[in-house]
């Protein structure tokens, strides 16, 4: 379905306490690092394991360190980590409180674990499907090498990218729903179509469409003369960050450009 610096400066007077300090410091990187050399190797089950239990209980950090999302996470500012929370906690609630894992297999620095999930159809019986891994700097980690690489070029940007991409592809699923609803609309009541509000009261359309939460973005509906025709747009509710193009819908079809996050309102021939 997110760095702290600290800068100690020391004036004159304390600078008898630098010898300490930078003992101290010594100490601890090393004690660190022999912390670090100490710590038990994860087989890619025990991975996993951890990996969905940190997500179910929302330690988020935690979950995606222990995965190739690590680069996206590490460099978010607390603001933007905040502006993400919503989409990450769709992601715990989706995890099942037990993951049943039916076994593993290992190639070289490649690693696929075999999890058990519920059917969609029916809960009661499962399937059987591999979460990949990697050994990277000789821990294994949750993913393939290829998102990898896309997840490292991307860096903090990635979560942020991916929730447009996301985004876009909903607000298109959206608006064909729009359309139909539209359609069943103008058979019930006698040739003429109705706007969003009354889509949504007429039970055709979901409520969260009335909001921005769900899909990021802003739905709108626009009547013609006597609610003949119609047209549809949709609108990023945080340009930049919920998606940068915005939509239009009439009889024709769906058109999108980005435009800063405007209405857009296609040029007619």
């Amino acid at each position: 379905m997110l760095r702290i610096s600290l800068t100690i400066s020391l004036t004159a007077r304390r600078c008898q306490r630098c010898t300490s300090m930078v003992l101290l410091g010594l100490v601890l990187t090393v004690g660190a690092a022999s912390a670090m050399a100490q710590q038990p190797v994860r087989s890619p089950s025990d991975t996993v394991r951890e990996f969905y239990k940190a997500m179910r209980e929302k330690r988020f950090v935690e979950a995606f360190g222990l995965s190739i999302y690590k680069p996206a996470i590490d460099g978010l500012k607390p603001q933007e980590f905040e502006d993400l929370k919503s989409d990450f906690d769709r992601m715990a609630e989706a995890i099942p409180e037990k993951v049943d894992i039916s076994g593993e297999q290992i190639s070289g620095d490649d690693a696929a674990v075999f999890v058990k999930v519920p059917k969609d159809n029916d809960p009661s019986h499962t399937d059987v499907e591999p979460v990949s891994l990697i050994r990277d700097n000789g821990q294994w980690i949750v993913g393939d090498r290829d998102n990898q690489a896309i997840v490292k070029k991307a860096g903090n940007r990635f979560f942020f990218q991916a929730r447009i991409d996301a985004h876009h592809n909903e607000v298109n699923a959206v608006l064909g729903r729009i359309s139909i609803a539209q359609l069943a609309y103008f058979q019930q009541h006698n040739g003429v179509f109705a706007d969003l509000p009354a889509l949504i009261a007429a039970g055709l359309l979901d409520k969260d469409l009335a909001g921005t939460e769900s899909t990021g973005y802003r739905f709108h509906i626009e009547l013609g003369k006597d609610a003949k025709t119609y047209s549809a747009g949709a609108e990023p509710a945080q340009y930049g960050r919920t998606g940068l193009l915005s939509f239009f819908m009439d009889q024709s079809g769906v058109k999108s450009s980005d435009v800063g996050g405007k209405r857009f309102t296609p040029l007619r021939d």
